[in-house]
């Protein structure tokens, strides 16, 4: 439980080709960047990726790094469909796994709670499960004899989320409208790596906002990396929104032009 902070380089290089990499954040909101960029100036490939998608998705497809991908959806919010996703999608490039936004929760939480599955109703009816053809129903024990979808769970060997500030302990804490599912991902890991914005005294994170704040907890993260800018060009609300412009110059921009600037040495990130 000591000191876990380290540089987005050496957190990614203790990932390997074929690990299941969850990614946290929502569409283009609070997305790991900086560690986004760091994996791909790795040589790690092979990746099963489970991800609400956002430029993660789209800048890993890209450079070849995913087989299969675990998803609700890909966007930028702003630009509905992720271009370079679509892209790489279209030349049958990686396996797609497509599941309900509830379902995708319900995985995690399995995972978290190290449970084989949960039951969930979202999916029943529609064609997740005409697509998804090993997923299985299950029904309740109870008077009621409900049946429900039997959603499996979404088992992480690592997982990379993004804060607004943590300690250098591990706790992790959001300052935004949104949650979103970051603890999750990260209990449902083997290991997790949260950057942050900031990191602060761990006395600190409760002056600043209320205890329900501190979303990640110590005992479910491995390794904490200080990113001021580590979600640029996604928001990371309230120390900045999306940069649309950075967001559009990525959509327009051809993947292998768009790579040589990304991969610049790691002191340009989020600049």
């Amino acid at each position: 439980m000591g000191d876990k902070t380290m540089t987005a380089d050496e957190a990614v290089a203790r990932l390997r080709s074929g690990m299941t990499l969850g990614i946290g954040g929502w569409g283009s909101r609070r997305k790991p960047m900086a560690l986004v960029r760091a994996l791909l100036r790795s040589d790690v490939r092979d990746l099963t990726v489970v991800s609400y998608g956002g430029p993660d998705v789209g800048m890993l497809a890209a450079a070849g790094r995913i087989r299969k991908l675990v998803a609700a959806f890909v966007t930028l919010d702003s630009i509905p469909l992720e271009p370079h996703y679509r892209a790489a999608r279209k030349r049958g490039a990686i396996e797609l796994v497509e599941i309900d936004e509830a379902m995708f929760m319900w995985g995690l939480r399995a995972a978290a709670n190290r449970l084989p599955f949960l039951p969930v109703r979202a999916g029943l009816g529609s064609d997740v499960m005409r697509v998804n053809p090993g997923l299985r129903t299950v029904t309740s024990p109870y008077d009621d004899g409900e049946t429900f979808v039997a959603m499996p769970a979404l088992r992480l060997d690592a997982a990379l989320v993004h804060v607004n500030r943590a300690d250098r302990l591990g706790n992790g804490q959001y300052l935004g409208p949104d949650p979103y599912f970051d603890d999750l991902f990260c209990e449902a890991a083997d290991e997790a790596y949260v950057s942050c914005e900031r990191i602060v005294d761990t006395t600190e994170l409760t002056k600043e906002a209320a205890l329900q704040t501190l979303l990640i907890r110590r005992h479910a993260v491995t390794g904490v990396v200080e990113a001021p800018g580590g979600a640029h060009f996604t928001s990371c609300v309230p120390d900045y929104g999306r940069d649309e412009a950075a967001q559009r110059e990525y959509a327009t921009t051809s993947w292998p032009e768009y790579a040589d600037r990304l991969l610049d040495p790691p002191a340009k990130e989020g600049s």
